[in-house]
């Protein structure tokens, strides 16, 4: 039997909130500095310390109630369609705190801190909606987001913590199948290593084993799957979703293309792909800033990915961009003219043979990840208003 559910506005919930610091940056890594998070750590409600940065607390002191804790929520203060973003932070591993950009948030005695931070994923899209300001000037009403958004939640806090812990079993899942995936590609990327080691020599470039902007054809107004730039990963080979829409331009590829950003600040910041998981003849289509990379003379289609992550690969195309500042791009061209070894047909298929099987399961852990997002997504709001019992679910 359910517990009595109440309907209040936010603010009633709360009891802290505070935006960030205007740090000030550390030259480098000493026993004086804090990791400061911003808003490049807030995406798909989950934080990462990948963009953060060091602040120099010998310079500034940082409030102890500013210091993140485990279960904070944190959300994005300003920003041109950022600025309302909602992420719950897990483990907090070293000192941390937050930027001028960001809010942290914390629950009083009434609900969960957990529960909290779901109930608010739960109202994600009315939160992106109270930004206000110009085009790239954006900032977040607090006021409005703190009267506005009204929350459901059960007295029971038994009744929370079992909401909670299913939300919770989904996304463990997501997070184990994502883990899997990082080690099958460091894997892949040590078998790469020791294929360019092995071959031990510089007589060919990356022209000779794979075609660069090949042509694809779609008609214009085609209905095509579409991946936008935002949606490549900048750490991993699945992108972080896509859209279907009718074709008006851009770059083309294919199942075995590998998609690489060729404008800064994307190249440098690694939003790259490997395409697999388009159906069979599927032509699908995205930003006219990247480069298509596709395996010629037998190459396993794997490689090329694996080279657009390779250090010395990354840094020359970085090295070589050209522009003006803040929209520097690589051609293709120049792409095209990095120096790799001739390897032997037998190094080749030896590194397909290991490969393949790793970025299939790969595949399979990504596409069931989009499915364990599309549930948790659907099953949120009803979870949160209490219209479903989470004693009803099996999963």
């Amino acid at each position: 039997m359910t517990s009595k559910w109440h309907e209040v506005p936010l603010r009633d919930l709360v009891g802290y909130i505070s935006k960030g610091i205007a740090p000030s940056y550390a030259d480098d890594e000493t026993d004086t500095t804090i990791r400061v998070l911003n808003q490049k750590c807030n995406r798909n409600y989950q934080i990462s310390y990948s963009e953060s940065r060091l602040h120099d607390t010998a310079k500034k002191k940082v409030p102890a109630e500013r210091y993140v804790k485990r279960d904070d929520i944190l959300i994005n203060s300003t920003g041109a369609g950022t600025a309302g973003r909602i992420a719950q932070i897990g483990a907090v591993p070293c000192d941390t705190t937050v930027d001028g950009h960001m809010i942290i948030l914390r629950a009083n005695e009434k609900v969960m801190q957990r529960y909290l931070g779901y109930a608010l994923k739960a109202h994600q899209r009315e939160v992106l909606q109270l930004d206000e300001g110009s085009t790239g000037q954006t900032e977040l009403n607090r006021e409005r987001l703190l009267d506005e958004i009204r929350i459901c939640y059960p007295e029971s806090f038994s009744e929370q913590e079992e909401i909670v812990l299913m939300l919770e079993s989904i996304d463990h899942k997501t997070l184990i199948n994502k883990k899997i995936n990082d080690n099958l590609q460091q894997q892949a990327f040590a078998l790469f290593d020791k294929l360019m080691i092995d071959a031990d020599n510089d007589e060919c470039t990356v022209s000779d084993y794979a075609y660069l902007n090949p042509k694809r054809v779609l008609a214009k107004n085609q209905i095509a799957r579409s991946i936008d730039m935002s949606q490549l990963s900048t750490s991993g080979a699945f992108p972080l979703g896509w859209d279907i829409k009718p074709f008006n331009g851009g770059m083309r590829f294919a199942n075995g293309d590998t998609l690489l950003a060729r404008i800064t600040p994307c190249l440098e910041n690694g939003k790259t792909a490997f395409v697999d998981f388009l159906d069979k003849d599927e032509v699908a289509f995205g930003s006219t800033e990247y480069i298509v990379l596709a395996p010629r003379n037998g190459v396993p289609p794997e490689m090329l990915y694996c080279l657009a992550r390779y250090p010395a690969f990354v840094d020359y195309a970085v090295k070589n961009m050209n522009g003006s500042s803040g929209r520097q791009r690589v051609s293709a061209e120049t792409i095209g003219q990095f120096h790799l070894p001739k390897f032997v047909k037998q190094s080749l298929s030896a590194f397909r043979e290991a490969v393949t099987p790793m970025f299939l399961k790969m595949r399979y852990n990504s596409l069931e990840n989009m499915r364990l997002a599309e549930l948790r997504d659907a099953l949120l709001p009803k979870l949160m208003s209490g219209e479903i019992d989470v004693s009803d679910i099996q999963l």
